[in-house]
């Protein structure tokens, strides 16, 4: 009895791991599982009959009750495996419901009727297990392998066998053991086989998909081993090669296509690939099919395997119409439309890589040329004369110029030339070149029947003289061009090595001018003004100062004239007068009184009508009385903007602020101007100053000073760097002086002597001479 118990448990074993492994390998097939874990547990029987052979009545009772949730397990799995078997869903929770009503079947079958009813409560639900296991597989559709209409009568005969006990209980356990091991084992050859033809069918299905999504793929499809031999090619493949059959595609028929400076390279790719160096790679190149028809292919190697053996397979795009698209459009963003001449982005690529490439001695020229007073054509006969004109100009230009010219059209009514690269590219081929369209200028243009005269500015700059980089000789012959463009006519310009980075320098400077606001890298020095005849100080000029970090100073001429191009001016104008007034309180808080301060206003300050308010609040917040400030204004502001400057002027005397004329005789004076601007004060430019004593600019300056005396004016002499000069403004009546003569501009900590002395000199007057200190005071 035992060796047939150990016989049963033998075969539970081996047909449970062997369907397990089966599910594990392919868990796809999910039947496998469930019917491999239930002979795993028919493993517990032979235990529980070594239990209940102990003759202990507990032990007997337990082992009943432990063979009914046994028998319990083992029905549920059966069923599990059967219903997914025959493709039946089993509810979520179905598999633990059953288990549950089966376990309490056989339990209340044995609790009543002992082994022998809980024994045929367990063949019974078995046996109608196998009943319904058949209808499953048997009936039409459920399975299309035959093999599975096995497994219902087996389960049937596996439900009747356990009737054996029933009748002849003990004395039939070894005939039901031997009877169930071999069902057991028929059951799982028979799963095992049904398993197999599964499998094989699923084999066959990725088969014929793989087969169908190679086979129809416009893609071409190669794979070659390690010999080099191709063992498949997919029709697309056969055509991009020109070939009709695999035996045609040979080794030598692809290499063929492979250009001799490629191969090496194609060949290190499939090397590295086949030695795992590798995983993938791509590239694209051109081909030549076998008749002669040009392709662009892209390929991706990646390595697989075939029949067991290493292999390479190769993806093969026809990218033909792609390229051609791309090139097209390359085409299109390097050509100007209108005129079919290379365009400024093909120009800039011409030019980045002569320079990248040319050695110094391989010099060439490069010529901007605009077409003069284009906008008033095109306003004259309209823009599609105007685009008919430009495409005659470019295909004159193209037919005037050596072939290996470059011309292109920039943008609009420009156009550019590029010689040669040459060793004695220099200004002489500069000139012929320019010379070749000035003589073609020089002839009248014939455009839809009519007759037009066009005149050209040209800026041409010289590689490397003007510059080595493209971007910076396209700068340099920009300025050139623009400097060309002064003069009337078919014009042309040099670039001189300034232009290289003349705009360059000017954005620069504008760009830190923003930056040099926010950081208050601006101050103010201060020039001392004298009394004509005292040599007593009685004002300061205000004079702006940069010295820009990493740069140095910065001329006050430049930074000026880009404050007022950029609109910083304002801006830059209110932080100076702010930064004045702020001083002049510092002064009268240290030495308890202060002179005058005069603040240079710019033209586009008193553009502002609300720039007189901007003084008087300023003028308030530093505490500063408004008869210590004097605002200078130039002359041709105050020509230029008559009107608007003789109501700043108005309301600026309202508030108590002195008025001054910077520069006076160098621009457009008038009698009328000096009247109706009711000014306080007038400065002679230093060009008036210079030439003194010389008589006749003795005889201007004293002019001025005479008439300036009849309109109730103070006269400030500036530029006064000699005694000699000194003497001859004061003897013409300029009332002050201003010059280096008497001092630089002074940074504000050397100030205190001038102002010290300047109180103690008007303690002594006071005291010595009142009725003389008075009136100088007037």
């Amino acid at each position: 009895m035992h060796y047939v118990m150990l016989i049963n448990a033998a075969v539970s074993l081996i047909m449970g791991c062997a369907l397990v492994l089966v599910w594990r390998r392919d868990p796809t097939q999910t039947f496998t599982r469930y019917v491999g874990w239930a002979n795993l547990i028919q493993l517990l029987v032979p235990l529980i009959y070594l239990v209940k052979s102990q003759g202990n009545a507990t032990a007997d009772e337990l082992g009943n009750f432990a063979l009914t949730v046994v028998a319990a397990a083992y029905s549920t799995l059966l069923l599990q495996g059967a219903a997914d078997l025959a493709h039946r869903e089993v509810p979520k929770n179905g598999g633990w419901m059953t288990f549950l009503v089966m376990a309490a079947v056989n339990a209340a079958a044995v609790g009543f009727g002992g082994p022998r009813m809980g024994q045929a409560s367990m063949g019974t639900v078995n046996t109608l297990l196998g009943v319904v296991c058949t209808y499953w597989l048997w009936n039409a559709g459920a399975t299309r392998f035959s093999s599975e209409k096995l497994v219902g009568p087996l389960l049937v005969l596996l439900g009747l066998i356990q009737f054996i006990y029933v009748v002849y209980q003990d004395a039939g356990a070894a005939l039901l053991a031997t009877l169930g091991a071999l069902l057991r084992m028929m059951l799982g050859l028979v799963l095992l086989y049904a398993a197999l033809d599964r499998g094989t069918l699923a084999t066959r299905k990725l088969q014929r998909r793989f087969e169908q999504l190679t086979e129809r793929s416009h893609q071409g499809i190669m794979i070659s081993l390690g010999d080099s031999s191709i063992v498949y090619a997919n029709p697309a493949c056969l055509a991009i090669y020109g070939v009709e059959t695999l035996d045609q595609l040979k080794v030598v028929t692809v290499a063929r296509t492979i250009p001799k400076e490629e191969r090496a390279k194609v060949g290190g790719i499939l090397s590295d690939i086949q030695h795992g160096r590798q995983e993938d790679a791509s590239y694209e190149a051109l081909r030549y099919r076998g008749d002669g028809t040009p392709l662009w292919l892209r390929f991706h190697y990646f390595s697989t395997e075939w029949d067991g053996a290493p292999a390479v397979q190769v993806l093969i795009s026809d990218e033909s119409d792609r390229h051609k698209a791309n090139q097209a459009l390359l085409r299109q963003a390097m050509c100007d439309e209108l005129t079919g001449l290379p365009n400024r982005a093909a120009m800039i690529a011409s030019l980045r890589a002569r320079c990248s490439t040319t050695n110094d001695a391989d010099r060439f020229v490069l010529v901007l040329m605009n077409i003069d007073r284009f906008k008033l054509f095109n306003e004259a006969h309209g823009h599609s004369m105007g685009d008919e004109v430009l495409r005659a100009v470019g295909q004159a230009l193209r037919a005037a110029l050596d072939a290996d010219c470059e011309v292109m059209r920039l943008a609009g009514d420009e156009f550019a030339l590029v010689s040669p690269a040459n060793a004695n590219a220099n200004g002489d081929t500069a000139v012929a070149l320019v010379t070749r369209v000035r003589q073609l200028m020089a002839k009248p243009m014939w455009v839809s029947g009519q007759e037009f005269f066009l005149d050209a500015s040209m800026g041409i700059a010289l590689y490397p003289s003007s510059a080595r980089d493209a971007e910076s000789l396209l700068r340099a012959a920009n300025a050139a061009l623009h400097v060309a463009k002064r003069t009337p006519g078919t014009s042309h310009q040099l670039a001189a090595k300034a232009f290289e980075r003349g705009a360059s320098n000017t954005l620069e400077q504008e760009q830190a001018l923003r930056s040099g606001l926010e950081r208050s890298e601006f101050q103010l020095v201060y020039q001392p003004k004298v009394h004509a005849h005292t040599g007593q100080l009685t004002s300061f000029e205000a004079l702006a100062r940069w010295n820009r970090p990493g740069v140095g100073p910065v001329s006050p001429l430049e930074f000026i004239a880009a404050a007022e191009r950029t609109g910083l001016i304002g801006s830059l104008g209110a932080a100076l007068l702010r930064q004045a007034c702020l001083q002049i309180a510092v002064w009268q808080k240290q030495y308890g009184r202060c002179v005058p301060v005069a603040v240079n206003v710019s033209p586009f300050q008193l553009l502002d009508p609300r720039f007189p308010e901007l003084v008087a609040e300023i003028l308030l917040s530093c505490g500063v009385a408004a008869q210590l400030l004097t605002l200078e204004i130039t002359e041709s502001s105050a020509v230029q903007n008559l009107d608007q400057t003789r109501l700043q002027v108005e309301q600026l005397r309202a508030m108590g602020v002195h008025v001054a004329m910077d520069d006076f005789g160098t621009g457009f004076s008038s009698l009328n101007m000096l009247r109706s601007l009711r000014l306080h004060t007038v400065k002679i430019d230093r060009g008036l100053i210079d030439p003194l004593p010389s008589p006749d600019a003795v005889a201007v300056v004293r002019a001025i000073c005479q008439l300036a005396d009849a309109l109730h004016l103070h006269v400030v002499a500036e530029g006064v760097e000699t005694l000699t000069q000194a003497g001859a403004a004061r003897d013409a009546g300029c009332g002050e002086l201003q010059g280096y003569l008497y001092s630089r501009p002074l940074l504000p900590r050397d100030v205190g002597p001038w102002l010290a002395r300047m109180l103690w000199q008007s303690e002594v007057d006071t005291l010595a001479l009142p009725l003389q200190s008075g009136k100088l005071g007037a």
